[in-house]
């Protein structure tokens, strides 16, 4: 079993790292629907933890390291550690990705907007700020939902048939 789990984490890192440096449209990619899942179905805390932030790494390596790295890895630990409170409920699922791309979008603009330079720190800068950054959170918000859709509600229909058809035949 523990093979298993770790093979998942693998793929789930691979597929991550390919999402992000693979063509894609900005910010459309699975990282925060695959710690959300980590934290839901990966028992081994430390390796749900693993999961995510490996990813981002891999391909932060690829893609170019940058001066939000702590906030970023930061909010995918947060993400994980949610994750936890979804257990196998879809409905859980679709709400916590919703808050985690809204707390996402706020936290590193927010962040962008304090370190950066590209904006006065005032009022002013701060509105042009996430003003500029909602093209990129349309994409986010869609690309969190369409991948946490896919690993939730493949894993729910997984755990109706085939882990349930094991069940009985056992």
């Amino acid at each position: 079993m523990f093979q298993s789990r770790v093979s998942v984490a693998i793929l789930m890192v691979i597929a991550t790292v390919l999402s992000r440096i693979l063509p894609h449209p900005p910010n459309f990619t699975p990282v925060l629907a695959v710690s959300l899942f980590s934290g839901a179905y990966l028992a081994d805390r430390r390796l749900a933890l693993v999961v995510p932030i490996a990813a981002m790494f891999v391909s932060d390596f690829f893609i170019g390291f940058h001066d939000l790295m702590p906030v970023v890895y930061g909010f995918m630990i947060l993400s994980v550690l949610l994750g936890k409170q979804i257990g196998t409920s879809v409905s859980k699922s679709f709400g916590y990705t919703v808050v985690g791309s809204v707390v996402f979008f706020l936290v590193t603009n927010l962040a962008v907007w304090a370190t950066s330079g590209m904006y006065s720190l005032d009022l002013a800068g701060l509105a042009e700020c996430f003003v500029l950054a909602i093209p990129f959170f349309q994409n986010s918000i869609l690309g969190d939902l369409v991948y946490s859709g896919i690993l939730f509600g493949s894993m729910a229909f997984l755990n109706r048939t085939v882990f349930q058809t094991a069940k009985q035949s056992v």
